[in-house]
């Protein structure tokens, strides 16, 4: 059989990670073009030079419990540079005050009105605390927002003061704009099963988490050091600053703006894929319905006058009013190797429903100041804070909303896929660096399979 010649369309975690798969199932004879519309590879992994440090503005840890990276930095040989957070943890700041995070919970849903106590309403709690005998009307298969299940079951103030800051933080988006079967679809399975409550439902899921050391871990010298190892190990050619148009079957393979390819990655956002795949509606259809939260960072550094909190970071209910940011990570404080360069801080902001897009980034730098003056006072520290170096770094087309019904989405997607055309990327099978890993590795897997079999 001659070398099969194959296309991957973008240049993030995803389609890196997939042309690095290919290249080791097919090796050194298959020929793998990549293709990038920005002039960077790395997507959303992406640092800055921040007062003479290394810092990343895009994805900063990931979950070491999940095995897709740890895995992956030791086939590449670089387990050693995995580096893992201090101890100290974050707060949240609600009703304007800096409160402990309620533990234990799933993505800050609750099991006992007592986690919550020192952050919901009073009749929130008398709420939760009835909720195991109240009746709970559940259809096998039914799909809801995860904000208006838990509000329905254990009142807004618990949406707003628990769920939503961890939510916030992932998926850029609400509880109420996260649909439950494809966010938390161990939680759906135990309700299909026929859990009598949600507290019950949720107490199970709890009570099976098991691990033990660090849950999350980075790269000591940021996520380029990935990024640089798999452009070098997939060899494969890569077309920075090129716009893939059109993606087409062709005569026995398939055509990539008019060049002929065995098979194609698609690893591009939904709008992106929809777009390039306009002439296979079965895919570019659902597609085409999956909305986009953009998002901001705001990198800082401070001098050695300015003293952070004792805490990892500060996630923001979605009721709290004090400040405009969403989150801050105090990351001279949260990792060890970052300590002794300054104070440096990420200010994230916006999500789905509340763009920053018409923010201009002075603007955002004021913003991000002035609320970190505002968590540092709270605090007890000083007041107005000056940086000595800021980064603006915006992702308008940051991450996939997982509304409601995306679970039937993705099964449509599925079931429409024609042989030798798969998809990666965090449209899928969820959001963080392990899950796009693990999608890209199983999509260039299935690739293969369509093409040798």
């Amino acid at each position: 059989m001659s070398a099969l010649r194959l296309a991957v369309i973008g240049g993030g975690i995803s389609g890196l990670s997939a042309a690095y798969r290919l290249r080791a199932l097919l090796g050194g004879s298959a020929v793998i073009d990549l293709y990038e519309a920005c002039d960077r590879l790395g997507g959303t992994l992406k640092g800055v030079d921040l007062a003479g440090t290394k810092l990343d503005v895009g994805a900063e840890a990931f979950l070491v419990r999940r095995p897709e990276v740890p895995a992956l930095l030791a086939e590449l040989g670089m387990a050693s540079r995995m580096v893992h957070p201090g101890t100290l943890g974050p707060r949240i700041l609600a009703r304007g005050t800096l409160e402990s995070m309620p533990r234990p919970t799933l993505m800050g849903i609750p099991a006992d009105p007592a986690v919550v106590a020192h952050l919901a309403e009073p009749a929130d709690l008398a709420l939760m605390t009835d909720e195991p005998r109240r009746p709970l009307e559940w259809t096998r298969g039914q799909d809801i927002s995860i904000g208006g299940l838990v509000a329905e079951r254990f009142g807004r103030s618990v949406v707003d003061r628990s769920v939503d800051p961890m939510l916030s933080g992932v998926y850029s988006a609400r509880a109420d704009d996260l649909g439950l079967r494809a966010v938390l679809p161990a939680l759906a399975a135990k309700l299909d099963a026929g859990s009598a409550s949600l507290t019950a439902a949720v107490a199970d899921l709890i009570g099976a988490a098991s691990g033990d050391g660090p849950v999350f871990g980075a790269m000591s010298g940021g996520y380029q050091e990935l990024v640089d190892v798999l452009v070098e190990r997939s060899a494969a050619a890569m077309y920075t600053g090129t716009i893939v148009t059109d993606i087409r079957r062709g005569e026995t393979g398939w055509l990539v703006d008019g060049i002929a390819y065995d098979g194609v990655v698609c690893a591009l956002t939904a709008p992106a894929a929809a777009r390039v795949l306009d002439s296979e509606p079965d895919l570019s259809r659902p597609l085409s319905g999956v909305d986009i939260s953009g998002s901001a960072v705001v990198a800082m550094a401070f001098g050695p006058d300015v003293v952070l909190p004792e805490l990892s970071g500060v996630l923001v209910a979605g009721d709290e009013t004090v400040v405009r940011a969403k989150a801050f990570t105090f990351s001279s404080r949260k990792w060890p190797h970052l300590a002794g360069h300054g104070a440096l801080v990420r200010a994230s902001f916006g999500r789905f429903g509340a763009p920053v897009s018409d923010i201009g980034d002075d603007q955002l730098i004021d913003w991000a100041t002035s609320d970190l003056s505002t968590v540092v006072g709270i605090w007890g520290g000083r007041g107005a804070l000056a940086s000595i170096d800021a980064v603006v770094q915006r992702w308008p087309a940051g991450l996939p909303r997982y509304g409601t019904g995306h679970a039937d989405l993705l099964a449509d997607l599925e079931s429409g896929r024609p042989r030798g055309l798969v998809l990666a990327g965090a449209t899928y099978d969820g959001v963080g660096v392990p899950a796009c890993i693990g999608r890209a590795d199983r999509a260039a897997r299935r690739l293969v399979t369509d093409l040798t079999d």
